[in-house]
């Protein structure tokens, strides 16, 4: 039975600090800089066809 506990209480540590570890990391949505995408310029369009190189 104590390790029954124990091992509850380990998880539910493990949870609160997977979730505070989740906020802090600083992985948040941003917004995508265009300029800075490869393959917006015209001339670096695909061409049509099969081409193996």
């Amino acid at each position: 039975m104590v390790l029954l506990i124990a091992l509850l209480l380990l998880a539910a540590w493990a949870t609160v600090a997977t979730i505070i570890e989740l906020r802090r990391d600083g992985y948040r949505r941003t917004p995508t800089d265009w300029a800075r995408v490869a393959g917006r310029d015209v001339g670096h369009q695909a061409e049509s066809g099969h081409v193996y190189r």
